[in-house]
């Protein structure tokens, strides 16, 4: 089960995003659905059916989790390739 303590270690693909905030202002207010991920950005497609690449670092993104729950998640805390946070996490 999903929940904003774990959110971290699960995978990210399949879930519902928006950027919260970002340091880079063309950024903020991007949301669809996780479709694709690597160390440094998340991929996200749009309801327009556009797909954007968006860095990890410098942005805080807003999931909605399989509950309907939002939550926040600084992009720094998930920079690393996805099956190295599970890792990375349990130290």
């Amino acid at each position: 089960m999903i929940t904003p303590q774990n959110l971290r270690i699960h995978e990210l693909i399949g879930l519902e995003v928006r950027v919260a905030r970002s340091l880079s202002v063309p950024y903020e207010g991007i949301e669809g659905r996780v479709v694709d991920e690597t160390k440094n950005t998340l991929v996200i497609l749009g309801k327009d059916g556009a797909e954007r690449r968006i860095p990890k670092k410098g942005c805080v993104f807003e999931f909605v989790l399989p509950g309907g729950e939002k939550t926040e998640l600084d992009g720094e805390s998930i920079a690393f390739r996805p099956f190295d946070r599970l890792k990375k996490m349990k130290r």
